[in-house]
């Protein structure tokens, strides 16, 4: 069964989704994001940045099938099509589809009250259907 957890109270919704992405990728996991397109446009050009002494290797859904393949961290509307199933990650509002095919499942929820109400109805769905959540608040400091 798919491991859920929310991490929420995220003031810095995309620096800590690129240090969460550098934490999953030090063990060697492969990771699917999910959101908006402007979300993903924005988290694309924020892992470039992110840090100047690496480089956190990703692609998007318009990036070439080699690419893709190779890739270790996928953006993108469907995390199905590239194959993997250790991380999904998911910035949208949307319960993602195809979740419970990945072993693990981060909601990272931002702290505006829209992200708030929407991460609210897809806790009740998750608990509807029987998974047991995990909470992480980002306000306490032994987060990442």
């Amino acid at each position: 069964m798919t491991r859920i957890e929310f991490h929420f109270n995220t003031a810095e919704r995309l620096t800590y989704t690129c240090r969460l992405l550098r934490k999953v990728r030090a063990q060697s996991l492969r990771v699917a994001v999910v959101g908006a397109t402007g979300t993903l446009r924005q988290l694309d050009a924020e892992l470039w940045r992110f840090q100047d002494v690496s480089f956190l290797a990703h692609c998007t859904a318009e990036s070439p099938l080699p690419v893709q393949a190779a890739s270790p961290i996928c953006l993108g509307a469907d995390p199905l099509v590239w194959g993997m199933d250790d991380v999904l990650v998911n910035l949208g509002d949307e319960v993602p589809g195809g979740f419970d095919r990945f072993k693990r499942l981060i909601e990272v929820v931002s702290s505006d009250d829209h992200g708030k109400a929407q991460a609210r109805l897809r806790w009740k769905h998750y608990k509807s259907l029987g998974y047991e959540l995990l909470q992480h608040d980002l306000s306490k400091p032994s987060e990442p």
